[in-house]
Parts: structure tokens; sequence; C-alpha cells
């Protein structure tokens, strides 16, 4: 099973990620997502992010959080992340998955379809 193909019992898959400040809130936000079926798995994790913010350069340590969920989810997701987020305009971008192993595949779908 793979991302490209269009039968309906095969969708579509994305990872959606968004930052925040603290580890904290990443994991509780985290845990939400997945707790309320609209990821499969969230990975959390610290990055450094360099980016253009009230005219100037920021440079800061914030916790990345990957989302591993069906595509057609990706607008609620991205709905709720931001309905739950402390940051004035935050991250939320969805990049399609090309490919994938079919079982961790069937396994997302599963467990995003369980909701």
């Amino acid at each position: 099973m793979t991302a490209n193909d269009s039968t309906a019992d095969r969708p579509g898959f994305v990872v959606v990620t968004t930052t925040h400040g603290s580890e904290e809130q990443a994991r509780a936000l985290a845990a939400a997502v997945v707790r309320e079926r609209l990821a499969a798995c969230a990975q959390v994790y610290p990055v450094r992010s360099v980016y253009w913010w009230e005219g100037e350069v920021q440079d800061a340590e914030e916790w990345r959080i990957d989302l591993k969920t069906r595509a057609e989810l990706a607008d609620r997701l991205a709905g709720f992340v931001a309905g739950r987020h402390s940051y004035e305009t935050p991250e939320v971008v969805a990049v399609p998955v090309v490919s994938g192993s079919p079982g961790y595949l069937a396994w997302v779908a599963a467990e995003t379809a369980a909701g």
C-alpha cells in the first residue's frame, strides 16, 4: 500500500508537523492528538529553529511533533492542533507520504479509523 494508491480502501497518508516551545506542551499535544485518534503515532524531539518573527531573526529551541495520519484527517488534525496551541501563528504543515511499508500504513489506517 502506498500513498499514491487511488482506490477507496487504500487511503493516502501524511505526516503533519508542528512545534512547541516546551517539551511538556509538545508531549501533551501529541498525547491529545493520538487519544482523539487523529494520528496513529506522534514523535516528539528537540530542534533548533531559526526564523523571521516580528521584524527580526529569531533563534530558539523548540520541540517538533511529527504526527502520522490518513490524508483525509489532515484538516481536522490541523484545526485540533491550532485550537490547542500556545503560539500566535503555529506551524502546521502536512507532507504527503509517497511510499511506506504496507504493514505500517495499514496500522496507521486502522488506528486512525478507530476513533
